[in-house]
């Protein structure tokens, strides 16, 4: 019985890291540091509250990674800062979600076959399913 090829994930490759055998993430830099705490800070409020709020933040980071992944190959409007509105086709994001791969990027000025937006720079953005 022949079996179907699932669709693949976009995958961002980051330059080589100082580790030869590392892609860029290296654990003593202050990025990394400051990104990725190793301990979960604690509060004083009670368990429940604590357990509440983290449950409320996996679900809304859950639904934006498969917002993301419904994004992928679909032609995406970006509503950018001093009312900018570019189209273009989104691709993938870094690990990080502080960029956005994208194709075919049509601005004001020209299309750009390939791009980086910085999600900085995004204020909203909107495809159809």
């Amino acid at each position: 019985m022949r079996s179907s090829m699932k669709t693949p994930v976009s995958v961002l490759r980051l330059p080589r890291g100082p580790d030869p055998n590392s892609r860029g993430f290296d654990p003593n830099s202050p990025r990394f540091i400051a990104l990725c705490p190793t301990t979960v800070p604690s509060s004083s409020s009670s368990g429940s509250a604590d357990e509440g709020e983290q449950r409320l933040r996996a679900e809304l980071r859950e639904r934006f990674l498969r917002t993301l992944l419904l994004m992928t190959g679909k032609r995406v409007r970006f509503d950018m800062h001093e009312h900018v509105r570019v189209h273009a086709r989104f691709g993938a994001s870094d690990i990080d979600v502080l960029n956005l791969q994208v194709s075919d990027l049509e601005t004001p000025l020209g299309v750009q076959r390939e791009a980086l937006l910085r999600c900085q720079d995004v204020i909203a953005c909107s495809f159809e399913a």
